[in-house]
């Protein structure tokens, strides 16, 4: 898991370097087109093509729209915002997942989630200053990357129950590639140098090395270990911006980060705690 941290703070800042180069399209092309090789050697694994088999194509579709555009609106704000601050925004997705719930599945939320539900939003908002700049800061692109992944999470959690981790997994990946096939016609291809272009195949490899290690510690760990782990992406990620941009959250930021961590953390101590009563 914490490889998995490590690699995903690692594919978010490379995105962040070439996002001040290249198009947001030819970033997505190669971390899908670069995914599909894993996803192909486990699907051959695994038995073939049966494994993709499923009764809710219309589902798969949704999920994997909204996950696409989550993709695009976060790929572009790394490329305005600094690590820390933008990670933590996307760490906001539980939050809006668990209201989600309530509206779309009528599920039950006691009155100390609702609290740490509005203190995670609090965080975030004193993260993104809600202001005139928030197009040009790009704490609005991210807000919406984290809206979208609390709405496909929903639906994955759905389509996890009747359908293959990996059939939900290629469905996702064969539609960003066509997304970004589409959106290079739009936006254009910028011809990377050598060293770019090894820099854009590993944004494909950290995301899809990194999906498969956190999917490894999820079957050998508890949710209640793995998931807290997560968070450290923050810390990753404010280490990496250091390093290379220089980036230090103001004082104002790091209290914001601090209540969506909490409350995060907080969210799913509750969702597991009540998991467990509902099964004894």
């Amino acid at each position: 898991m914490l490889m998995s941290i490590l690699l995903f703070s690692l594919m978010d800042a490379s995105v962040k370097w070439l996002g001040a180069i290249y198009p947001t399209a030819q970033i997505m092309f190669f971390r899908c087109a670069i995914a599909l090789i894993p996803v192909a050697v486990i699907i051959y694994l695994r038995g073939g093509l049966v494994i993709l088999k499923t009764g809710h194509k219309q589902l798969h579709l949704l999920r994997s729209v909204l996950g696409i555009g989550a993709m695009a609106f976060a790929f572009y704000a790394f490329s305005l915002m600094p690590l820390a601050e933008a990670i933590s925004i996307l760490h906001t997705a539980p939050l809006f997942m668990t209201a989600l719930s309530v509206l779309l599945l009528r599920e039950r939320v006691g009155i100390r989630r609702w609290t740490a539900i509005i203190i995670g939003f609090v965080g975030m908002l004193i993260v993104v200053r809600p202001g005139a700049d928030m197009l040009a800061s790009g704490s609005l692109y991210m807000l919406l990357a984290a809206f979208l992944i609390g709405c496909t999470t929903i639906i994955i959690r759905y389509l996890g129950r009747i359908d293959d981790p990996v059939c939900i997994t290629f469905y996702f990946t064969v539609t960003g590639v066509l997304a970004s096939l589409i959106g290079l016609f739009v936006q254009g291809w910028e011809q990377p140098p050598p060293a770019d272009l090894a820099l854009l195949l590993l944004v494909g490899l950290f995301g899809g090395l990194a999906q498969y290690l956190m999917t490894l510690s999820y079957r050998h760990l508890a949710v209640g270990i793995v998931a807290p782990l997560k968070y450290l992406t923050i810390v990753f990620g404010g280490t990496i911006g250091y390093l290379v941009w220089g980036d230090v959250p103001d004082p104002l930021s790091v209290l914001g980060i601090g209540l969506i961590v909490a409350t995060g953390l907080y969210t799913l101590h509750r969702e597991l705690t009540l998991g467990v009563r509902e099964k004894t």
